[in-house]
């Protein structure tokens, strides 16, 4: 390591000011003074980090709590270091078991190929793809030998795997494990000696994976990497990670007036949380807005409108997030309809004697995914026709020509008959 007293004056204030930047939201960063002596290195030498993120495309959809670790990933392409983006096409053929209580069901190669794709179009919505290298780890674990996953298996052991929590909670309790799960935290440390990373990203959950990408590059005599772990994003509900099968979550690609309204129902708590995880937000701005609302300066609802404005504004653009703000004061604020709502038609021949049991028209309309979701939503009292509640499961519709029916506070529709 280089002592302080070596370093330029100037460099020093230039590490000062990445590692200030780099440190914003991050959980842990292992370990902190070999991330300071690379971000030197890098300075003196002229040469950007290669800033490893591996991602299983097992899902082709990304949401708000994806971009937790793309932002972080951002900070780095702005300080001018590199990207490497390993999509785990070999690796998700396994599927990661960490956090789950039983063996994943493998993904079949057009799976991959096809989720692969939609993963790196939506990321391009956050990071720079000029500072972006993309690899698939098939290339690299895909011409092993017998011989070659013998001999990385022989440098870690069975009990190093059995501390990963997931690995020894199914242990104990006397659930199957595959022996091939055991080799997903290798081939993902593999991926890091592939590419002689030097600093990996993950959320807190992978925290056992990257510490063994640690491990691995040091076994094959590289120096080894800095791990920078992020927080999981609770979602819509305040207490759950964000996930799309939970339904607490906020897609990249949801319609504006969507993803502005589902802002708004963050909770209070939270607010700062989403502005300094997923929001491009300054660390001057996010630090003033943090005082006022502590002071009671800012309005909880004030910021929480900006909240939403900003995340729109990031994916849509700056006319879209007027637009929908506009549509949320209308809807909202001033309780009326909004100015455009989508004409949906209702055939005839669908009705018993002009009528429609309120479930199949929720369904027919489009506003509810099941119904299921249609039940839950009159018991709930979330649905109303022309402005008044509707609570009855069992309620016969008389179906009028442009009849309004809401779902929740954001899914309009307007009958037509046909």
């Amino acid at each position: 390591m280089t002592t302080e007293e070596t370093i330029q004056p100037e460099v020093k204030a230039e590490i000062e000011r990445q590692l200030a930047i780099l440190e914003r939201g991050v959980s842990e960063i292992l370990p902190m003074d070999m991330l300071e002596e690379k971000i030197r290195r890098s300075l003196e030498t002229q040469t950007p980090l290669k800033v490893k993120l591996g991602l299983d495309p097992t899902a082709p959809d990304i949401h708000i709590g994806h971009t937790v670790v793309f932002h972080k990933l951002r900070d780095f392409q702005r300080l001018g270091h590199m990207v490497q983006l390993v999509i785990g096409d070999f690796t998700a053929q396994i599927g990661d078991p960490s956090g789950k209580s039983e063996t994943r069901k493998p993904l079949s190669e057009d799976e991959v190929k096809k989720n692969a794709k939609t993963y790196t179009d939506q990321l391009f919505k956050v990071l720079d793809p000029e500072k972006i290298e993309i690899h698939f780890n098939s290339h690299w674990l895909s011409p092993l030998t017998f011989a070659d996953i013998t001999k990385l298996a022989a440098k870690c052991t069975v009990a190093r795997i059995l501390e990963r929590d997931d690995f020894s909670k199914r242990y104990h309790s006397g659930q199957a494990i595959g022996i091939h799960e055991f080799f997903y935290p290798l081939m993902q440390g593999y991926d890091s000696v592939a590419l002689h990373t030097d600093v990996e990203l993950g959320g807190t959950d992978q925290t056992f994976n990257l510490l063994m990408g640690r491990q691995l590059q040091k076994e094959y005599g590289q120096e080894e990497q800095v791990i920078l772990t992020m927080p999981l994003l609770e979602g819509l509900d305040g207490v759950k990670k964000m996930s799309k099968s939970l339904g607490n979550y906020i897609g990249i690609d949801e319609e504006p007036s969507e993803m502005y309204g589902k802002a708004m129902s963050i909770p209070d708590e939270l607010m700062l949380k989403y502005y300094e995880l997923v929001t491009d937000l300054s660390l001057a701005d996010l630090e003033s807005l943090r005082s006022g609302l502590a002071q009671g300066t800012i309005h909880p609802r004030d910021a929480k409108m900006k909240l939403a404005f900003t995340l729109v504004r990031m994916y849509h653009g700056e006319e879209a997030a007027k637009e929908a703000e506009a549509r949320f004061r209308t809807v909202f604020q001033q309780r009326d309809l909004p100015d455009e709502i989508e004409q949906v038609t209702i055939n005839n021949n669908e009705l018993n004697d002009g009528k429609i049991w309120i479930v199949t028209l929720l369904s027919q309309l489009g506003l509810v995914s099941s119904n299921g979701e249609a039940r839950r939503m009159l018991q709930q009292g979330g649905v109303r026709i022309n402005q008044e509640k509707v609570t009855d499961v069992q309620l016969q519709v008389k179906v009028e020509n442009d009849m309004v029916v809401q779902v929740g506070r954001r899914k309009f529709a307007r009958v037509r008959l046909g």
